[in-house]
């Protein structure tokens, strides 16, 4: 497997059993890429990769809870075994909860499990791919964010963004800023991290409400996902380009 491996590049998707997540991983394996599928439902993730390896690409199944500290080791372990590095990391798996949802009504305890997938998540992953991706001559990593955690759009009063959300915007708020910090501390290691804006898209995320398809909303991270070398690092971008934090 190693030796098949050698000269292909390895992305891991998470959240990539559906929605954005799959149309992910099926635009970056169309690049002959070979795709780890992350996928909390193991039976919904090789169900994913069985559709994906029928449209002629290379995919297989990683079981993967983000909220799960031994699930995230033995995806690492996965890897290692299967890969022996990671190429590209796409940090797409989240939650929603409730929307709109007041801070004054918030429940804490529903708050807590949303930033632990959106934000501990993320850095529970990262953490344990960060070895497999040092491996790699063009490592990439894209965070699911969204525009609804940038402060500057949340207080201009012009921008729309679909009323109060007191528990997933601060989410994606704290991950853009996490995502700032990771930046720091790996500039100068040739990883490339960014956050993508997919836009509003009809996901069972937002019960199918959006106006966009997953395959425009998968746009922007497979973009971010193929960046050069000389590519941006440490942004927030959607279709058109930086966004504001």
């Amino acid at each position: 497997m190693l030796a098949d491996m050698s000269e292909q590049t390895i992305a891991l998707v998470t959240g990539a059993n559906k929605g954005i997540g799959y149309e992910i991983a099926a635009g970056l394996g169309a690049l002959g890429w070979c795709i780890a599928l992350g996928a909390r439902d193991r039976k919904l993730g090789a169900k994913a990769a069985a559709a994906l390896s029928a449209r002629g690409v290379d995919a297989f199944t990683v079981p993967l809870d983000v909220t799960d500290d031994a699930d995230v080791s033995a995806a690492a372990q996965l890897l290692e075994e299967r890969a022996g590095r990671l190429d590209v990391l796409v940090n797409n798996a989240g939650a929603a909860g409730g929307w709109p949802d007041a801070p004054t009504s918030l429940d804490p305890a529903g708050l807590l499990r949303l930033v632990d997938t959106n934000v501990v998540g993320v850095i529970r992953v990262t953490n344990a791919m960060l070895p497999l991706l040092r491996r790699s001559a063009h490592p990439r990593i894209v965070n699911q964010s969204s525009h609804v955690g940038s402060l500057t759009l949340q207080t201009d009063p012009d921008t729309g963004l679909g009323g109060i959300s007191g528990g997933y915007a601060p989410t994606k708020t704290l991950l853009n800023a996490v995502t700032v910090q990771y930046t720091a501390e790996l500039r100068g290691t040739g990883i490339l991290i960014n956050n993508a804006c997919p836009g509003y898209v009809a996901t069972a995320l937002n019960g199918f409400s959006g106006t966009r398809t997953p395959e425009e909303g998968a746009r922007i991270a497979i973009r971010l996902a193929t960046l050069p070398d000389d590519g941006p690092t440490g942004g927030l971008f959607d279709d058109d380009g930086p966004v504001p934090w």
